[in-house]
This record gives structure tokens, C-alpha cells and sequence, in this order.
């Protein structure tokens, strides 16, 4: 296993134009959202000044709690004392509870979490950092994590779906004889076979099986899990979740930065809603207020202002923030640094900043999650046989296959030649024709565009018929994307992590996380 190459974020067309300008400190207001060294050292004296001993008290009581009947490592045990002292802090990632972790990226932006923790220790020894997942255990929505796939089979899991994820438990156990099918005869595939029962166990929430897969995975690394479905932690939010329910500040704060972010990049990632907070039962229903009382979408129950703060104050846990909420839930519990998380999810977090400034609570560093692609040396080696680097293959691919296609194509230039001196030709007599008579002026610039129209076709017939004349090298050209992307989509958000786990262990965790620059976003390349 070996890093052969890096690309930064910046030189790659599907990475959002919004994620490249962040980066690059174009988006007014948040130049010091970015992480360099010297937002970091703002952001410690800002948490420091925000993060109450009390705040510390309950978080390392959670945690504490949260930890207890694991075998905890060295690092973990230590971690968890350094939380109680002043000047300790977090750097979090966080992601839903996918089955088995889903995409393997679910393991790449946890490594790069821990590896900031590290790089962070090194370069501000005075003070203490330490990484946290946050366990996305609110979450409604099991379709979207359900399942998760290899190269050769899809594995999927059953289960009655509409309260918070984190509490179905598993009755169904098909996709681990599955699995062990496909596994069984992979170096580590026992290894992976155990782990995966040991986790998701007929009885087992799906909190669960999350937090022994992860801590079974992270623990040496010093790793603390973190589920915010927790009384304590909630209580914490009494104030800004009765603000949300009275005064719906988060709404109208954003709708400049939504307004902004919408006129220059598109649609935003999350639009806020008037309430951006659900109601916990058996079920996780948003909250809405109409004609003076407050309803649960979807179902019979509805409040008054009175009897809604009376359920808030003493059953804080039956609040659930949404996707925009829950990062002020976090910066709220933690004394955090930065945030790590994907593309779609720094556009979201950026929606946030003026909320943030407006409930006094430090806005952290974001940071765009590193990506990896593991290669096999023959594919690496095919590539190169088409004088293809692989950034080609993060190009629009249609393109970099037609010009291969065209590349010694001898009408092509002949074309090229006779569109130029055709287009020259039309300027001359355009700009003569204007000194002549208006309307002739346009009648010659019609022709033009009508003839230079003419030569697009020629060109486009030119390539159907390199395709099929080409058929056999369109082909190979086309698998060896696939390989690349399988499913034509990023590898990462394709396979799970059993697929590089099975031949190589716990040695591939490690070449991941050695491999990750903190300091860059960027797509990272490993051959096999």
C-alpha cells in the first residue's frame, strides 16, 4: 500500500464552487472560520472564554457514563481526565449511524478528526485537544442508512422506521450470514465477520452497534464517542431551544447569509425552517407553530405556549434538534475548535454564522473532510497506457474521452482550420456591413451563426462516428472509469470499508490516517 499522489479540492471540477471559495477566503465574513494556525489560536481563547466549569462538569459526567463497560484504551482513559481541566478541547466530526458505517468515508473523516487532535497537541503543547464523534443517534430517516455496499453485494437490514435511529433494535440477522459468505476467506475477513456480530447482534440498538464498531475501530487512537440523545447534555440547551419556540431567531438571523449563499452559489444545502426542532415520542415529529398553538406534524398532539415551556423544562430530552440545529447543539456541550465534515455539510454550517454570533457561542473552524481512493497497480498502469494521469478521471470524463478519441483524428483539424478563417472572414465582412446598413450588419452576423452552427454538427457527427469506429477503446476507456467510480460515483461513497479492511487490517486504518494532511483538502490516492 502506498500514497502515490494528491489532489487539492481547488484543481477538481465536482468539488462545489462554494466549498473552493471558502477555502480560498472569498466569502466575506469567514476568514476566520478556515483553519491556519492562527484561527485556531483565536478560536482556543474564544472557547475558553465561552465554556463554563459547569459546562465541563456535565460533559465529563456524560462521557464518563457514555464509556462505561467498554474496555477503554490508554489514550480513551486519558482523554476522559483532561476533559475536566480548563484548558482541554475538542475537534468533532460527526455522521448518521450508517449500518456498518456505510461509505468508507464514514472512516476517513473520523482518522482525519483524530490526526488534527495530534497535529493540534504538537503545535500548542500548553494546551490539550482530543477528537469526538458525535453519533447522529436523532436521526429519522433509516432508509438513508440502512445498508451499505462491497464490490460484489449490497447488504441491507430491516427494521420499523420513524422514531430516532439510534433506538431500533436488530431482529434480523441475513446480512451477517451474507456477509460471512463473501468474507469468510479474506486475511482478515474473520476479524470483520466477528465484529460485525459482536455489533449488530439480535437485541442490539443501532446506538449501540454504532459505538462498539466505532470504539472496537478508534479506540487506541483516543477516540471519544459522544450521543447528544442524552438528558443532561439537553438541558444545557434549555434556553435556546425556548428562544427557537418563542422568538425563532435561528430563521430569521440566516436569512441574509441564505439570501447571500443562494444569489452566488444556488440553492442552499438546508433551507431553516420557522421551528428547527423536532418532538421526540415513539415517533420524531417537527414542531410547527399555527393559529397560537404549537403542533407535532403528523400527529394529534398540539401545545399551548404555556404547556409547551412546561414540557421543555422538565422533559428536555423529548427536543430534538434538526439538521441546522444540531450544530449549535454541539458547539453549545463541547469546547470545540473545529468541525470535519463533507462537502454538503460545511455548506450547511455556513448558513449559521450570524445565529452563532447572535446566542454568544464561538463559530469553529471548518474544515472540508479529506477524500481517499484506493487503486489496484494494474488499473494504475492502465491509465497510464491511455496517457491518462488521474485527475483525468475527476474531469468531466465525456471530454477526456472524446479527445482521446479525436487525438490523431485528421479531419478534426482540418475543421478547426476552416471554422476560424470562417469566423475571421464573418468579422471583417460584419464590421464593413455596419458602415453600410444596420439591418445588413445583422442579416451577415444571422449567417454567421447559422453557418458556424453547421460546423458544431460536423463535428458531432465526427464523433459518432469515431465511437463506433473506436467502439472497442470506448469500451476499455469506459470500464476503466468504473473502476475508478464504481457506480459512477466517488469510491468513497460507493464501498464500505470492509472491502480494504479485508486484506489488510488494521494496517490499512493506519496508512489512511499517515496518509492524511490536516492541513490541505484533498483528495489523497493509494494504490494497492
Amino acid at each position: 500500500m502506498k500514497k502515490i499522489a494528491n489532489i487539492s479540492f481547488l484543481d477538481i471540477e465536482s468539488i462545489p464552487v462554494l466549498i473552493k471559495d471558502f477555502l480560498l477566503q472569498k466569502i466575506p465574513g469567514f476568514e476566520e472560520s478556515t483553519f491556519d494556525l492562527k484561527n485556531i489560536e483565536k478560536q482556543f481563547q474564544l472557547k475558553d472564554q465561552s465554556f463554563s466549569v459547569e459546562n465541563r462538569k456535565v460533559l465529563s459526567e456524560v462521557l464518563q457514563e457514555q464509556h462505561s463497560g467498554f474496555q477503554l484504551s490508554e489514550k480513551q482513559e486519558l482523554n476522559l481526565k483532561l476533559i475536566q481541566e480548563e484548558n482541554t478541547f475538542t475537534v468533532t466530526t460527526g455522521h448518521q449511524l450508517n449500518l456498518f458505517s456505510g461509505p468508507v468515508f464514514f472512516i476517513y473523516k473520523i482518522l482525519q478528526t483524530i490526526k488534527l487532535a495530534e497535529f493540534l497537541n504538537e503545535k500548542f503543547p500548553k494546551r490539550k485537544t482530543f477528537p469526538i464523534f458525535w453519533m447522529a443517534s436523532e436521526d429519522h430517516d433509516f432508509e438513508e442508512i440502512n445498508h451499505f455496499k462491497t464490490e460484489n453485494h449490497y447488504y441491507e437490514t430491516q427494521a420499523k422506521a420513524g422514531g430516532v435511529v439510534g433506538n431500533i433494535v436488530f431482529e434480523d440477522d441475513f446480512f451477517i450470514s451474507e456477509f460471512e459468505n463473501e468474507f469468510k476467506d479474506s486475511v482478515f475477513g474473520t476479524e470483520l465477520i466477528l465484529l460485525l456480530k459482536r455489533a449488530y447482534k439480535k437485541g442490539n440498538s443501532l446506538s449501540q452497534a454504532t459505538r462498539i464498531l466505532v470504539q472496537e475501530l478508534f479506540a487506541d487512537y483516543g477516540l471519544l464517542i459522544l450521543d447528544g440523545d442524552n438528558t443532561l447534555l439537553k438541558t444545557e440547551m434549555k434556553a435556546i431551544f425556548k428562544n427557537e419556540l418563542l422568538q425563532q431567531d435561528l430563521i430569521e438571523t440566516t436569512k441574509e447569509t441564505v439570501a447571500y449563499l443562494t444569489e452566488n452559489y444556488g440553492k442552499v444545502q438546508v433551507n431553516p425552517r420557522e421551528i428547527n426542532l423536532f418532538y421526540l415520542t415513539e415517533t420524531r415529529n417537527r414542531i410547527e407553530f399555527v393559529d397560537g398553538q404549537f403542533h407535532i406534524v403528523d400527529t394529534d398532539n398540539s401545545f399551548t405556549q404555556e404547556e409547551i415551556l412546561a414540557e421543555l423544562e422538565n422533559h428536555p430530552e423529548r427536543f430534538s434538534p434538526n439538521a441546522l440545529m444540531r450544530p449549535v447543539y454541539q458547539e453549545t456541550i463541547l469546547p470545540n475548535l473545529a468541525y470535519i465534515g463533507g462537502n454538503a455539510e460545511i455548506m450547511y454550517w455556513l448558513e449559521l454564522k450570524n445565529y452563532f454570533s447572535k446566542i454568544e457561542t464561538p463559530f469553529p473552524i471548518l474544515i472540508p473532510r479529506n477524500s481517499m481512493l484506493f487503486l489496484a497497480e494494474k488499473t494504475l498502469d492502465k491509465t497510464k497506457n491511455f496517457g491518462l494521469e488521474i485527475k483525468d478521471f475527476f474531469r468531466n470524463f465525456a471530454s477526456v474521452t472524446n479527445e482521446i478519441l479525436l487525438e490523431n483524428n485528421q479531419i478534426l483539424p482540418l475543421l478547426n482550420k476552416d471554422e476560424s478563417f470562417l469566423e475571421k472572414h464573418f468579422e471583417d465582412l460584419a464590421a464593413s456591413a455596419n458602415l453600410t446598413d444596420k439591418t445588413f450588419g445583422n442579416l451577415v452576423r444571422a449567417e454567421k451563426t447559422r453557418q458556424l452552427k453547421s460546423f458544431d454538427r460536423m463535428k458531432k457527427r465526427l464523433l459518432r462516428a469515431e465511437k463506433i469506429k473506436q467502439n472497442e477503446k470506448l469500451e476499455r476507456l469506459e470500464n476503466l472509469f468504473l473502476k475508478i467510480h464504481p457506480g459512477k460515483i466517488w469510491q468513497e461513497r460507493s464501498y464500505n470499508f470492509s472491502v480494504f479492511y479485508a486484506d489488510f487490517g488494521k494496517e490499512w486504518l493506519q496508512n489512511c490516517y499517515d496518509g492524511i494532511d490536516v492541513q490541505n483538502s484533498e483528495l489523497i490516492i493509494f494504490t494497492i
